[in-house]
Order: C-alpha cells, then sequence, then structure tokens
C-alpha cells in the first residue's frame, strides 16, 4: 500500500473545496455522475478508433446504502491505471479529460465532457471519506483502490475488482444523510442529469423491470421533420410539469458555425397582470449546467420554458467569461433571430392563430422590445392592439405620417393615437368616441404605459399616445363653442376646487361636462406614484359642452342655482372620470336631495 499527499496549490484548497459552491452542494451529484459518463464516452471513442473493445451495455449505476451511510456511483468505462490515479485524482491541477481530448482531437472526438479533477474533490463538499476502486480497460491492468478523507492525505493500493470502469463510493457525513434518501436522489438525478447519453439506475434489482431514470435520447436531439406534435408537447409535460398545452415551439438546431440544440416553448399566460418567469435549462452535451442563464439567455426570453444544449459552452464557466465570450454572443443572437422568425411566421401565415396567441405572447413581446431594441428591430410590426371594436390592428398601421423638422420647429405634432386604459372607468368616453366615429386601442396591462412611451421615443416624428380622457376636447369638439359668460358660472361655482375651467362645443349634446388631464402631467404623476416620490397630482381640466341645454340654461337660473347646479355638473364629470371621494359623495349626495327636492314641489 502506497501513502501520501495530495497535490494541490495550496494548503487551504480542500477547506475552499468542501465549501464550494456551498449553496448548492447537490451538484456533487452531478460532477460524480458526469465523470461516470465521460469514462463511458471515452472508452466509445477508443473502440471506434479500434484501440480498445468492449460491449455495448454501457451505464451509470447509483446506489445507496442508508445503513453504512455510502452513496456509489459506478460506471463501466474506461477504468484508470494506478498510475492515472494518481495523475487524474491525486494531482488535482490536471485534468484528464484535457490530456484525452489533447491526443484524440484529431481524431474528430466531440462529446467530452472532462471533469476528473476538481469535478471530483466536490463529493467531499458531502463526504467525509471517498473511496475509488476502479480497473482500466488495458488488458492485464491491475484493480486500484485509492481513499481519502479530504485532508490532504491518501493511500493508494492494488484490490479485486470485477470488470473495467470505476466505483466511487462516498461515505456522507451525518448531516448529509438526506441524500441517501430514494426521493431526494431522484429529484437530483431528475434535476441534474435527466438527458444524459448513457442509462442512469438508481439501485437496480438486477431484473427486466429496471428502468434507467433519464432519457439517454432527448427530443430536441432529434431533426425537427421526425418530431411529431405530440412529441413537442408530453417533452413539455414531461420537463416541466405543466399540463397546460404550450402555445408553439421553436426547435432549435444547428451544426455551424457553433453547435446547438434545444426546443424553446411559449407558454400559457397563468396570470395576465404580471409576467411570470419561465425556465431555460442550459445544458452541454447533454450534461445540466443551470436554468435561466442570462449571459446564455437574454432576460425576456426566460418568460419563455425550454432546453438549450450548447457543446460550445463548457459546463463549468465563470459568468465573466460568458459575458465576453464572441461565440456565446453569437449564440444568444442566433437564438433571439430564431425567436423572432417563429413570430413572423405565424403573424404572416396564420393571423388568426397569432391573433388567439396574442393574449400570451404580448407581454413577453413587449417586455422584449424594451429589453432588446434589435428585438424591437425585428418584431415592431408585429405589436397588434384591440380597437374600440374589438379588432386587432397592428400599432404600427395607427401612425401618422411623419412630421418634418421644419413643421416640428414650428410645434406641430405627430397624429394622435388615443387609446383606453380601463374600459369601465373610460367607458363615457369610449361611447363618445364610438358616437363620433372616432377609434382608440386598448392597452390593459401594466406594461403597456411603459412600452407605449418606448415607442414614442423610437418613433417621436410619426406618434404621440393620448389617453382617451386627456384630449377629449380636441378630439370631439365641433366648432367654435367659446363662452365667456358659462366659463365664469363654473369658475366662480368651483373656485375651491383648484380645476381649470374651458367651455367648447362637444358633438355630443347630451353630456354637460367632461374631465380632461394632460396626458404629460397624468403620465408624471404616476411615474413618481411607481417609484414613490411623492404624489404629485395631475392637473384636470373640467370641458363644459356649450352644445347642452342643460349648460345653456344656467345663463337663465338664479345666482344659488347656478351654483347647485355648476357643482353638480361637474362632480357627474369627476364620476364618470375616477371614484369620488368621501367629502365628493357627501356633496353629490346633497345637491342630489336638494335639487329633486326643487323639481317635485315646481310639479
Amino acid at each position: 500500500m502506497k501513502q501520501g499527499n495530495i497535490r494541490i496549490s495550496s494548503e487551504n484548497m480542500m477547506p475552499i473545496i468542501k465549501k464550494w459552491l456551498y449553496s448548492e452542494k447537490d451538484i456533487f451529484l452531478r460532477e460524480i455522475v458526469a465523470n461516470a459518463s465521460d469514462a463511458i464516452t471515452k472508452l466509445k471513442k477508443l473502440i471506434a478508433m479500434g484501440e480498445a473493445s468492449g460491449e455495448d451495455d454501457f451505464r451509470v449505476t447509483v446506489t445507496a446504502d442508508p445503513k453504512a451511510g455510502t452513496l456509489t456511483v459506478e460506471d463501466n468505462g474506461i477504468g484508470m491505471t494506478e498510475e492515472e490515479v494518481e495523475k487524474y485524482i491525486t494531482q488535482i491541477a490536471f485534468s484528464g479529460a484535457a490530456d484525452f481530448l489533447e491526443k484524440y482531437e484529431k481524431a474528430g472526438g466531440d462529446g467530452i465532457i472532462g471533469h476528473f479533477g476538481l469535478g471530483f474533490y466536490s463529493a467531499y463538499m458531502v463526504s467525509e471519506n471517498i473511496e475509488i476502486f476502479t480497473k482500466s480497460y488495458r488488458d492485464g491492468a491491475a484493480a486500484v483502490h485509492w481513499q481519502s478523507d479530504g485532508e490532504s492525505t491518501y493511500t493508494i493500493e492494488e484490490c479485486e475488482k470485477e470488470g473495467r470502469g470505476t466505483r466511487i463510493v462516498m461515505h456522507l457525513a451525518p448531516e448529509e444523510k438526506e441524500f441517501l434518501k430514494e426521493f431526494e436522489l431522484r429529484k437530483l438525478l431528475a434535476k441534474y442529469c435527466s438527458f444524459m447519453p448513457y442509462p442512469i439506475y438508481l439501485d437496480p434489482k438486477g431484473t427486466e423491470e429496471d428502468k434507467p431514470v433519464n432519457t439517454t435520447s432527448p427530443l430536441y436531439l432529434k431533426q425537427p421533420k421526425e418530431c411529431t406534435d405530440e412529441e413537442y408537447k408530453t417533452f413539455y409535460r414531461e420537463t416541466f410539469s405543466d399540463f397546460n398545452e404550450p402555445l408553439f415551439w421553436i426547435h432549435l438546431n444547428m451544426e455551424y458555425p457553433f453547435r446547438l440544440k434545444g426546443i424553446l416553448y411559449f407558454p400559457k399566460v397563468r396570470k395576465q397582470v404580471e409576467l411570470e418567469r419561465g425556465q431555460v435549462k442550459l445544458y452541454c452535451n447533454q450534461v445540466y449546467v443551470a436554468d435561466n442563464i442570462k449571459e446564455v439567455i437574454p432576460e425576456y426570453l426566460m418568460l419563455l420554458n425550454g432546453v438549450i444544449d450548447c457543446p460550445d459552452i463548457p459546463l463549468n464557466v465563470s459568468r465573466s467569461f460568458l459575458q465576453n465570450d464572441s461565440q456565446v454572443k453569437k449564440i444568444t443572437k442566433h437564438i433571439v433571430k430564431k425567436v423572432a422568425d417563429k413570430l413572423t411566421e405565424l403573424f404572416k401565415n396564420d393571423r388568426e392563430r397569432y391573433e388567439t396567441c396574442w393574449t400570451d405572447l404580448a407581454n413577453f413581446v413587449k417586455f422584449g422590445c424594451l429589453k432588446d431594441e434589435d428585438f424591437y428591430g425585428k418584431v415592431k410590426g408585429l405589436v397588434i392592439y384591440k380597437n374600440l371594436e374589438g379588432k386587432y390592428v397592428p400599432l404600427e398601421e395607427c401612425f401618422g405620417e411623419p412630421v418634418s423638422e421644419e413643421d416640428a420647429k414650428e410645434g406641430k405634432e405627430p397624429k394622435p393615437v388615443y387609446y383606453v386604459s380601463d374600459e369601465n372607468k373610460q367607458a363615457q368616453y369610449i361611447r363618445m368616441f364610438k358616437e363620433a366615429g372616432l377609434d382608440a386601442i386598448s392597452c390593459d396591462t401594466y406594461i403597456d404605459p411603459h412600452f407605449l412611451s418606448f415607442v414614442e421615443y423610437k418613433n417621436p416624428t410619426q406618434v404621440r399616445f393620448l389617453r382617451i380622457d386627456s384630449d377629449v376636447a380636441g378630439a370631439l369638439k365641433e366648432g367654435s363653442g367659446e363662452d365667456k359668460e358659462i366659463e365664469e358660472i363654473f369658475t366662480a361655482a368651483l373656485k375651491e376646487k383648484k380645476i381649470t375651467v374651458k367651455t367648447e362645443k362637444l358633438k355630443n349634446a347630451e353630456i354637460p361636462a367632461i374631465i380632461n388631464v394632460s396626458e404629460y402631467m397624468r403620465r408624471m404623476s404616476e411615474m413618481n406614484s411607481f417609484y414613490r416620490m411623492g404624489d404629485v397630482p395631475a392637473d384636470m381640466t373640467l370641458i363644459v359642452n356649450t352644445g347642452s341645454e342643460t349648460v345653456t340654461a344656467l345663463k337663465e337660473a338664479g345666482e344659488e342655482a347656478r351654483a347647485d347646479a355648476a357643482e353638480y355638473i361637474y362632480l357627474l364629470a369627476l364620476m364618470s372620470y375616477r371614484q369620488l371621494g368621501d367629502e365628493e359623495v357627501a356633496a353629490f349626495t346633497r345637491l342630489s336631495a336638494k335639487m329633486m327636492g326643487k323639481y317635485l314641489k315646481k310639479d
């Protein structure tokens, strides 16, 4: 038996390893199983090159022994000699897979994960002692037993072992015994090893009933033309545990200039009032890396569900590397393009289905436009809104002709596009617009105010958005309706209300007055409220309709009747704009009773 010290670059390395990725220490299982998968891939490559022989029944076995407190991972792959154990396990600074790649890369090999080294030592996050029993594929090679308690010392000696391959026995620390529970192991294998390329068995009984816990040939590895709709839906249900059918999907399949495979699903949105984060799983050669890596998947695409497998992204790599890697940027750009292409295809070739899906797509598309100008450039023509008739119209079709620089200098503004933010609260304004033959779009999600401001910024000479209650006089007035006497009556009656009074002749003679609020001031008020910067009340204007007989009759009324009627008309207009406050309700009730009493006495 041979003893020695593990050769590491720092005497403090082992304590660091034991705390490595502490918040995700369960990742050790991925590392150990990935190493086992790697060992099989190496042997298969050697067999293909004629440098080794072996059967095709490759497998990885995970066994838990609660009584002994051990967790064992075994493969029937390439195995190691004593010299290789010394090099790849004891000399932590080296990687067996790196040497393997260097030697055989000219043979066209791929699929090598390569994680002997630090990946193996991640098992010490949960283990008090680790044993390795391994036997090389080479003829006549002796089996080797290596063990270490993780305190920088080890022993190595020959042992008895049937068949080639490696068995790693982890003696778990008392506080880590949860990793011996079958439920926990199945959960972790499902998370980290679902698509590894070789069958993984958990506590196999050696009968035909035993089934691997993973899928060795996931759907995304197939050619898109070979996949059926039902297969896509089944893969979605099994991978994301979502029994709502996805709207549609994108099958990514690229070999050059980089390798990329995967499927992105557009899910149904459960809550329309907020953006729901999806789950985009990133893999490297069928080995799980992480969910929602924003350095590879743009933030807005994380609203989707999907699986992306990219061998050109290293399994263990810093995020700063991903941020600065040109290949990663190309991969990200390609994924964004494929998503935009799919939306464009659906919009052009199946408009009815696109409109049916729009409720679920809207927030995703708008959020993507806000976060990525390149994405906005690709999909801006696909953004649609419902008009007052309930029909979808592309937003760009609502734009007017561009205003020239000269006209802009003279104060000319682009054609306004009116919008509704709350159909119930703005019902009176909607009715007035319809009666006047005018249209507006419905913007009723929380992201719309931000998106409309963004579109204005991107198209300053073509569009400005006005809420349906912000410029009613301009949209609905009929000729000149200025009346100084009426204006003075209302100004005097409402002098304590801090409201501006204007007179206009509106097309609808039945409405005595309406409330207008400056679009700019209302947006400022809403923004301050959103960022909790204090309440900045939006200035309101009371537009008194001089085309209303009720209004013009005030000229013949007595002073008290004028004041009461003016305040009553103001409260009616305010009621159509927003919910009345307590004092306003009291005033409305008082005036209603007073005016009703006078009306009944008159009869």
